[in-house]
């Protein structure tokens, strides 16, 4: 089974990275509707986004006749050591330029998963104006509501500049930090993928699933020591302090709609992390959507086809193409 099934083209490259425009299915969008650009985890490979045929965010996406792009961020190398915090943010202004003006819309909406949606909140709270919509899917943006991994880079004990300044921050070193969230994670992939030996596609799913989770990235090492520091350490989206390129970022400038998608079971991004922009936002619409599994299962695991891509896609259908409306307030659960 290949992995990233769903057809698409490169349309631009920046440094590293990529940015794809997959290619339409039957479903088309409706006249004048707004774009959307997926937006990875800077450390993890974007193909999670499109793991397989049925656990793939931009597949259901793109089956649901919603016009979909996705910026790769590509694999950083030791030369990328210097690649700041704001040159990770202009990547993704340009490309959502050039989405703008591949389509010739005035607005994008932006689909963020993990840190993607840290980056993608930043970007709508700087440029207001041309977001249409703003999804967070499993996204911190109160990192004092960061659990397990806000403990351990507590700078009590943790020194980001010690780090840093060694260069990028390591694949294996980055996973380890994931790996003390669930120290017998390994064991138990193990025992699982015994006790699914006899159905070979279940085996399959495994092992595509494991193949991503293996294949890591580094961390760019000034965008790290940014992160770690006034993202995570200081929580400065939040406090209100946050600034890119000498530019306050400010969440209360988001007035799009905006929906919150959380994992019951979510080690890596709690509930309460994820939630804080729907509250510190002036978006016109919020809701939020929780959904089964953790961090990574809820996204791509067995029951995603039912309880998150049709949920998420009938949305993205609804607020790319309306024209903005009177501020709500809306919740909704998805069946498990």
């Amino acid at each position: 089974m290949p992995l990233a099934p769903t057809p698409k083209d490169a349309i631009q490259t920046d440094g590293t990275a990529t940015l794809y425009r997959f290619r339409p299915a039957a479903t088309r969008a409706p006249a004048g509707a707004a774009p959307l650009l997926l937006v990875p985890s800077l450390i993890n490979r974007w193909y999670v986004l499109d793991l397989k045929p049925g656990a793939s965010v931009a597949g259901a996406l793109v089956e649901g006749g919603v016009e979909t792009y996705l910026l790769d961020w590509g694999i950083a190398g030791d030369e990328d050591r210097y690649l700041s915090w704001d040159d990770v943010l202009g990547r993704l202004a340009r490309a959502v330029r050039k989405v703008r003006r591949d389509t010739g819309a005035a607005k994008v909406g932006l689909l963020g998963y993990c840190m993607g949606a840290t980056l993608s909140t930043i970007h709508a709270a700087l440029h207001p104006d041309e977001t249409a919509a703003l999804v967070n899917l499993a996204g911190p943006i109160d990192f004092s509501e960061g659990g397990f991994l806000r403990h351990m880079v507590d700078p009590k004990w943790f020194d980001v500049d010690a780090i840093a300044d060694a260069g990028n921050m390591s694949p294996s070193a980055m996973q380890s930090g994931f790996t003390a969230l669930r120290p017998t994670q390994n064991l138990a992939k193990l025992v699982n993928y015994v006790d699914k030996m006899h159905d070979p596609a279940a085996r399959e799913a495994f092992d595509i699933l494991d193949e991503w989770a293996t294949d890591n990235i580094p961390f760019p090492a000034e965008a790290y020591r940014r992160y770690i520091r006034e993202i995570y350490q200081e929580n400065q989206l939040i406090q209100g302090t946050h600034h890119v390129a000498g530019r306050r970022v400010d969440l209360r400038a988001i007035r799009c709609p905006v929906l919150t998608i959380t994992a019951d079971r979510d080690a890596i991004v709690p509930p309460r992390a994820a939630l804080a922009l729907a509250e510190r936002s002036n978006a016109s619409e919020t809701e939020h959507l929780t959904v089964p599994g953790g961090h990574v299962g809820a996204v791509v695991g067995s029951r995603a086809a039912r309880s998150l891509y049709p949920a998420m896609t009938a949305w993205l259908r609804r607020v790319l193409a309306a024209r903005p409306a009177a501020a709500t307030s809306a919740s909704a659960v998805a069946p498990s």
